[in-house]
C-alpha cells in the first residue's frame, strides 16, 4: 500500500494547537490546499509559506499584520469579522497559548523546517516607521508626525470627506441624506460653541491637521486663530485654503512644535486627537502649555482617544505602520493631569460610538475606492490602511479604546472672580 505524503496542515496541526491552546476559531486554507481549523465564518488563506517565516521571526499581531499586508495572508469573506472571531476566542479563553517545553520548540522546529518556513528574516512590507533618537524629542516626533500625515494630501483627500477632518465626527442624525461630512460640522459647531468662540475671539490651534477646526472657527465665527502643525504638507495645504478663501487677515498658520509656542493670552485653545502624540512622560509639561497659553478665564477643548485600564493601546502594528510613538491612558488619568497643570475641568462628552460610524465611513470610502487608493498609494499601504480602519472601529466598538471631549478652563484671577 502506498504512503500517503502527509499534508501542511498535517504537519503544522498538532503543533498549532498546542501553541494556541486549542483549535484556531477559523478555517485556514494552506498554500497546498490542505486545511485547518474550523467554522462557517471567513476564510483565511495562507497562499505563500513565507507567512509561515514571518511568524517564527515575529510571533502575534505584528507578524500576521505584516503577512496580510504583504499579501502572503489574504481572508475570503470579512476582515471584520475574521478579527472579531479571533478576539472573541481569545476573551473567552477558548485559545490559551501554552507555555512550550525545549522538546515542544523543537519538534515545532523540525515540522516547520519541513514545510519549508524556516529561513532568512523576510524584509517588512509596506512603509514601517523608522525612528531614532530620544523618544518624543522634538526631532523623534517631527519624524513620526511626517510618517503618518505626510502621506500626501491627495491620499487625505481621497479618504476623509470635504471637511478633511481626520478626527471623530459628532453624529446627529440617522437620516439617509446625513453624510459624515455633515458629522464633523456638527463636530466643529460643538467645539467653537462650547470654546464660547465668536468675532476677534484668539483661538490656539494646537495639532490643527488640514484646518477643519481652524477655516471653521474662522470662517463661521469670526474667531482670530494661529494654527500650529509639525507636518509639513498639513502646513501647505492650510495656507492654501487660507488664501482661496479669504481668511489672511485671521489666520495664521505655524509649521512647529508645540512646545515652541511662544505668547499666550488666547480665549481659547483645542488639541483635537493631538495629546496621543505627546507621550506619557511629556503630558504633564503638555497640559502646563494649555494652561499658560490660555489667558485667565479662557477655556480650552481637549479631543482625546483613551484606553481601557486593563486594555492595550494602539498595538504593535498601529504604532509600527501608523501612529509610532502614540501613547493612550484612561480618560481620568488624562483628566486628572489636567487638573494638575491648574485647569478646571468642566465637562467631558464621551464620543466613542461616534468613532464607530466616523471610522467605518473612512472604511467605506476606502473600498469603495480602492483602485484609486492603490493606483495612489501602492497595493501593501492600502492594505496597512485596510487593517487599521478594520481594526480600529472594532476597538472603539468593543469599548477596548474610547475618544471623549474634555471642556476645562483656566480659572480667573481671584479678584476677578469675586
Amino acid at each position: 500500500m502506498p504512503s500517503v505524503t502527509p499534508t501542511a496542515a498535517d504537519r503544522l496541526r498538532p503543533h498549532l494547537d498546542q501553541a494556541l491552546g486549542g483549535e484556531p476559531p477559523l478555517r485556514v486554507r494552506l498554500w497546498d490546499g490542505s486545511e485547518l481549523g474550523s467554522g462557517d465564518g471567513p476564510l483565511v488563506v495562507v497562499r505563500r509559506r513565507r507567512a509561515l517565516r514571518r511568524l517564527v521571526w515575529q510571533p502575534g499581531e505584528l507578524g500576521l499584520a505584516e503577512a496580510y499586508v504583504a499579501g502572503e495572508i489574504d481572508v475570503e469573506g470579512d476582515v471584520g469579522e475574521a478579527l472579531r472571531t479571533v478576539w472573541a476566542a481569545i476573551r473567552q479563553q477558548k485559545l490559551r497559548p501554552a507555555r512550550l517545553s525545549a522538546a515542544d520548540r523543537a519538534r515545532a522546529l523540525a515540522a516547520a523546517v519541513r514545510i519549508g518556513a524556516i529561513g532568512p528574516r523576510p524584509a517588512p512590507p509596506g512603509a514601517p516607521a523608522r525612528l531614532s533618537g530620544r523618544l518624543h524629542s522634538k526631532d523623534r516626533d517631527r519624524a513620526a508626525i511626517h510618517h503618518h500625515y505626510d502621506l500626501s494630501n491627495d491620499f487625505y483627500a481621497l479618504l476623509l470627506d470635504e471637511t478633511m477632518a481626520y478626527s471623530c465626527g459628532w453624529w446627529t442624525s440617522d437620516a439617509p441624506d446625513y453624510t459624515s461630512a455633515d458629522a464633523q460640522r456638527d463636530k466643529l459647531d460643538l467645539i467653537c460653541t462650547r470654546l464660547g468662540l465668536g468675532p476677534e475671539a484668539r483661538l490656539l490651534d494646537i495639532g490643527c491637521g488640514w484646518g477643519s477646526l481652524t477655516l471653521h472657527a474662522a470662517e463661521r465665527y469670526g474667531a482670530r486663530v494661529t494654527a500650529v502643525t509639525l507636518a509639513a504638507e498639513q502646513a501647505a495645504y492650510v495656507r492654501q485654503e487660507v488664501k482661496a478663501r479669504g481668511l489672511s487677515d485671521l489666520v495664521d498658520v505655524e509649521c512647529r512644535d508645540y512646545r515652541d509656542i511662544r505668547g499666550g493670552g488666547y480665549d481659547a485653545v483645542a488639541a483635537i486627537e493631538m495629546g496621543e502624540h505627546v507621550g506619557d512622560a511629556e503630558y504633564p509639561a503638555f497640559a502646563a502649555a494649555l494652561h499658560d497659553r490660555l489667558r485667565p478665564g479662557g477655556r480650552v477643548m481637549v479631543q482625546q482617544m483613551s484606553r481601557g485600564r486593563n486594555a492595550p493601546g494602539g498595538g504593535a502594528f498601529i504604532e509600527t505602520y501608523i501612529a509610532a510613538d502614540m501613547h493612550m491612558r484612561p480618560l481620568g488619568e488624562t483628566v486628572g493631569l489636567l487638573e494638575q497643570a491648574g485647569l478646571e475641568v468642566r465637562s467631558v462628552t464621551a464620543m466613542r460610538e461616534h468613532y464607530v460610524r466616523t471610522i467605518l465611513a473612512w472604511h467605506r470610502t476606502l473600498e469603495d475606492r480602492w483602485a484609486e487608493f492603490v493606483a495612489l498609494v501602492g497595493e501593501e499601504t492600502a492594505r496597512v490602511w485596510r487593517l487599521y480602519l478594520i481594526g480600529s472601529a472594532l476597538s472603539f466598538g468593543e469599548n477596548r479604546m474610547g475618544v471623549d471631549q474634555i471642556l476645562a478652563c483656566r480659572p480667573p484671577a481671584p479678584e476677578d472672580a469675586a
